[in-house]
């Protein structure tokens, strides 16, 4: 496998009319045909039936399968991969969240490979993602108004892995591309439910990038996937919060069994050998749950809710359904158990730890 550094930059049809419409729309033509390709279902679905499903409705298929989808070859034939994008594409309404996961999604540009695919086509958007890395995040400093289709055009020219031969058609549509993609949001330290589907997101390509190359995969190395994925300048700005939820959201997509968590099945064998004293969550409905930390109320994740024990017994956060969430104060929950802990422990230094007798001899030893 060929560091990404090395890849050449290629401009690819990234320029063709995609058709994304007003600004106001953001990507929810993208959505759509997500929706569309793999037919309301967090299934891996061939490529081919993506694709003719999109055309048959009168869309373009060529970018979202090239530029923001993960490709696997899988027993000779080209997958499209149910990922964390396809994920919330299908459990949840276009919103901006969306936009700013898909956003990152082209950024991180690792799309996998399929049949006939060169190497550099898996890695279809390589300048934009050093723009971002390199720019934005250092230079800029994530002062997003810096931005523009001009000095987009100057960095790419100037770097010599760019094999176009020109870069303005491509830098306009970039320009465009990230005001529709809500980059100017992503300034934020705090934590934000788009950021930390990134996570996810960031973790499932990197795997499935390994697996497809026959490298071993740990989960002891998953910290380290990340930063090989440069998912911190990618991101937003650093901050300490984000540095421990990163923590705990490995834990919990390693309780959810990584990518595999999108299969009832496989949660289901998961749990019955990670969790064999308890009674396996039985239910037919497809919406997903919200798993959310204890130690940050701010810190909630959609997981499948095939994964709701698991998330909850291995990896320490508490689940509800999602419909539920709204209407859920998760702060006062927290204040709730915080204040039963701290009453536990009152109650528990209080309780003498042995008996009056043996209290009685250790005194009179210490005579």
């Amino acid at each position: 496998m060929t560091e990404r550094s090395r890849l050449p930059w290629t401009p690819g049809s990234f320029t063709k009319n995609f058709g994304w419409g007003d600004a106001t729309r953001g990507l929810s033509e993208l959505h759509s045909i997500i929706r569309i390709g793999f037919d309301g279902k967090v299934e891996d679905t061939p490529r081919r039936i993506f694709r003719d499903r999109v055309k048959s409705a009168g869309k373009i298929d060529y970018i979202p399968v090239n530029f923001f989808l993960l490709n696997r070859v899988l027993a000779g034939v080209d997958i499209l991969v149910a990922d964390e994008l396809v994920f919330n594409a299908i459990n949840f309404r276009h919103s901006r969240r969306f936009d700013k996961l898909a956003m990152f999604a082209f950024n991180l540009s690792m799309v996998g490979v399929w049949k006939g695919a060169s190497e550099a086509q898996s890695r279809p958007a390589l300048w934009a993602h050093y723009y971002v890395r390199d720019r934005i995040a250092k230079d800029f400093g994530w002062d997003t108004r810096k931005i523009s289709a001009d000095d987009i055009e100057s960095f790419v020219k100037n770097d010599r892995r760019y094999t176009g031969q020109t870069a303005r058609k491509l830098a306009t549509n970039l320009a465009y591309l990230f005001r529709i993609g809500r980059i100017a949001e992503y300034k934020i330290e705090k934590i934000d439910r788009w950021w930390v589907d990134c996570i996810f997101l960031a973790l499932d390509r990197e795997i499935s990038d390994r697996s497809a190359n026959s490298l071993e995969v740990r989960e002891a190395d998953y910290a380290t996937y990340l930063r090989d994925a440069d998912f911190d300048d990618l991101s937003g700005p650093r901050s300490a919060e984000k540095a421990i939820a990163i923590r705990h959201m490995l834990a919990l997509y390693i309780a959810c069994g990584g990518i595999e968590r999108f299969s009832a099945e496989a949660m289901r064998q998961r749990t019955a050998i990670k969790l064999p004293d308890l009674q396996p969550y039985a239910s037919n409905d497809p919406s997903p749950s919200a798993a959310f930390h204890l130690t940050n109320p701010s810190l909630v994740k959609a997981i499948p809710r095939a994964c709701a024990m698991l998330a909850r017994y291995l990896a320490n956060f508490e689940v509800i359904d999602w419909s539920d969430l709204d209407d859920f104060d998760v702060l006062e929950f927290v204040r709730r158990n915080l204040k039963s802990a701290l009453d536990e422990i009152e109650v528990s230094v209080r309780r003498p730890n042995v008996s009056v007798e043996d209290y009685l001899k250790l005194m009179r030893d210490d005579d």
